[in-house]
């Protein structure tokens, strides 16, 4: 019987052993071994930054990552690019949280409801979702209804009320549990959210929010921008396009009137290529974009010093605005910026031309001097001395010839008749070196008959 007590009681003791070694502790299953990406959703939601949310989740999908964290503090942007985002969003296979750290309003609040789960920091919000136009105000009605209609679904995929979402983008939908007052877009606290089922948690942090997610151990990682894709979300803007296109215009234009390449030249050079560079790193565009402006270009400037009765102009035009609707996210919005950028450039043209010699600094950019009379430049002497001044015809004039006048022999031309060799003659105009002539016969018998008239 001892002998059975302790070979029990030694197995147990293995037993405990084992357990020790191959079964982890819960915090081992749940988080130690595995990765969570921690991914700023930051600024305004544009074209450049669904390419690096884009990169973002297919550089987490190539790595197999456990979780990927979109940390969300944006007042919004572009309702184009933020339903590319969403799609990327949704079709990942990966888990996706979006964590409210400030604010996600309106296209980042759709963001937010295409992620698996929401999670909000305190004293934060999400929501004031209506698609606003150009001019700040609500956008047309086809727009508008297609836009409820995206947020309804959004918040449809993940067991969420289409109602809270509908109120976000519609002020004319009301929801009595949050005293939402009339005429009010909907936009939720973090405690709110939690409340009708917008939120799943509150955390204060990545701690709370990594405890929530059943991943404490995890190995956290950062995905951010890089120097590239900044200045790619910067120069894709909406409205950064047509400033760098009226600069690149304009200083290329102003570099035709000044020898050399110099400070507009290089501006607009620098203008074209940033342009160029943002959109080729956001995804846009290629090198054929490049090199169809770069030949569009160059048949402009054949235009202006070899004129084709507009035909190289009319094509470099054409490739150019080829070469930026292939390089642009938008064929509307790289249209009107192209047509802003003419304008712009235009308008640079007539006032260069008007009055940049008039004063300032911009004076030295446009070469003034003239080889003018009254700053001593002359092509031959005039002589304006000879003027009435008679003499004699040395060869036949016909009308041009030579005569010998104030002992000079000069060249000389007659008034229009023909005049022969050896004839006496007048001058009757000098213009510059042109020197003109009468036969003096004539003008006597016409002056005789003027007398016996």
């Amino acid at each position: 019987m001892k002998n059975i007590r302790i070979m029990l009681f030694s197995s147990l003791l293995v037993a405990a052993f084992a357990m020790m070694i191959f079964v982890p502790s819960a915090a081992q299953t749940e988080g130690e071994g595995k990765t969570v990406y921690f991914v700023p959703v930051e600024e305004t939601v544009e074209r450049g930054l669904e390419s690096f949310l884009s990169r973002a989740i297919e550089t987490a999908e190539e790595e197999s990552v456990d979780h990927i964290v979109l940390e969300m503090n944006t007042p919004g942007g572009r309702v184009d690019a933020a339903g590319e985002i969403a799609k990327v969003v949704r079709e990942t296979e990966i888990p996706t949280t979006a964590y409210v750290v400030r604010e996600a309003m309106s296209a980042g609040a759709y963001i937010s409801l295409n992620a698996n789960e929401i999670v909000m920091q305190p004293g934060t919000e999400m929501g004031s979702a209506q698609v606003i136009d150009g001019t700040g105000n609500a956008a047309e009605d086809k727009a508008q209804s297609a836009w409820l209609g995206n947020m309804r679904s959004a918040a449809e995929i993940n067991d969420r009320d289409p109602q809270v979402a509908l109120a976000m983008a519609d002020p004319s939908i009301e929801i009595e549990e949050l005293n939402l007052a009339e005429g009010e877009l909907l936009t939720l606290t973090a405690s709110e959210a939690v409340s009708v089922g917008y939120a799943e948690a509150i955390a204060a942090d990545r701690e709370e929010l990594l405890e929530y997610l059943g991943l404490e151990g995890a190995e956290v990682q950062e995905f951010e921008l890089s120097f590239a894709e900044r200045i790619a979300r910067i120069v894709t803007h909406p409205v950064v396009i047509p400033i760098l296109l009226s600069v690149g215009g304009l200083g290329l234009v102003l570099e035709l009137y000044s020898p050399g390449f110099g400070i507009p030249g290089i501006m607009g050079a620098s203008a074209l290529f940033l342009f160029f560079f943002g959109h080729t790193v956001a995804g846009f565009a290629g090198w054929e974009a490049l090199i169809l402006f770069i030949v569009g270009a160059g048949l402009l400037v054949l235009e202006v010093f070899s004129p084709s009765f507009g035909l190289f102009g009319i094509l470099g035009l054409g490739a150019i605005l080829t070469s930026l609707i292939m390089s642009s996210f938008s064929t509307v919005n790289i249209l009107i910026s192209f047509v802003i950028a003419v304008l712009v450039t235009i308008t640079g043209m007539i006032i260069l031309m008007k009055y940049i010699d008039r004063a300032g600094p911009m004076k030295r950019v446009v070469l003034n001097d003239a080889t003018t009379t009254e700053l001593g430049y002359i092509s031959s002497n005039s002589r304006d001395d000879l003027a009435g001044k008679t003499g004699e015809s040395l060869t036949v004039l016909r009308p041009s010839g030579s005569a010998m006048i104030n002992d000079e022999r000069l060249d000389v031309v007659s008034e229009g008749g023909y005049i022969e060799q050896g004839r006496k003659i007048k001058v009757v105009s000098v213009s510059g070196s042109k020197i003109v002539v009468r036969e003096t016969r004539t003008e006597d018998k016409d002056n005789k008959k003027e007398e016996n008239e």
